[in-house]
């Protein structure tokens, strides 16, 4: 019993560590920072953070050739894809953690890195979309990888002005993402097809969501430029 309060403890402290520069606010928010707590405890030291970006990027691989497989092949390879993704979170989301909890966190060139590498598996995602559909639905993979830049973009954003940096869109962050999109893949195996309207949906959501994200983004700078505009006016006002 004392062993198990003391894990629980442990992984407290842990959570705190690793989440130590950035806000969530995801469903999956707790049960996921316990689970990269414990992983990040039990990773080999010889394991760096760069390579489990390189991971995660691998994921994204996975993912695009699964399209193409099943273009080409089967449909069937498409469950390649859910692996994809799940070795895509696995990299993506210890990648930073790890660093920080062997006190090695390189923030900004973490930040660059992480940013840089999930826009690539983003578009790869895209262009085996693309792929693997035809006629005017390809246009979905574009709309798609579009609506998905402009959210990282008011993400970025966010962080510029609000010095807070957070990866999530309300309740739904990357995890459930992925989630979302591994079961649109398992319905497209037994429901040729289904990606198609899916995919549209979750294009239009996307595109209320980042309407929405935008709009407080800007009433946000707004008030931090009422907040800077009056600071200068009582110095002015001492001068």
């Amino acid at each position: 019993m004392r062993k198990l309060q003391t894990a629980s403890q442990t992984n407290k402290q842990v959570v705190k560590i690793i989440s130590a520069d950035r806000e969530r606010t995801n469903i999956l928010k707790k049960s996921e920072q316990y689970t990269i707590a414990f992983l990040v405890q039990h990773i080999p030291s010889w394991v760096s953070s760069d390579m489990l970006t390189f991971i995660g990027f691998f994921g994204s691989i996975i993912t695009f050739f699964s399209f193409i497989l099943a273009t080409y092949v089967n449909n069937k390879y498409l469950l390649l894809g859910v692996l994809g993704y799940a070795i895509s979170w696995f990299g993506d989301s210890l990648d930073g953690r790890v660093a920080y909890y062997r006190n090695k966190a390189r923030k900004w060139y973490g930040f660059v890195l992480d940013i840089t590498a999930d826009w690539l598996g983003i578009v790869l995602m895209g262009i085996g979309f693309v792929v693997y559909v035809d006629g005017p639905w390809e246009m979905i993979g574009f709309v798609f990888v579009v609506l998905y830049g402009w959210e990282m973009l008011t993400t970025l954003l966010r962080y510029k002005v609000t010095g807070k940096y957070s990866i999530d869109s309300g309740l739904f962050g990357p995890t459930e993402v992925r989630i979302v999109i591994s079961l649109i893949l398992i319905l497209e195996v037994w429901f040729k097809n289904s990606i198609l309207y899916i995919s549209a949906v979750i294009s239009l959501i996307l595109f209320i969501m980042n309407i929405i994200d935008t709009l407080k983004l800007l009433k946000l700078a707004d008030e931090c430029d009422n907040i800077e505009r009056e600071e200068k006016n009582k110095i002015n006002e001492n001068a």
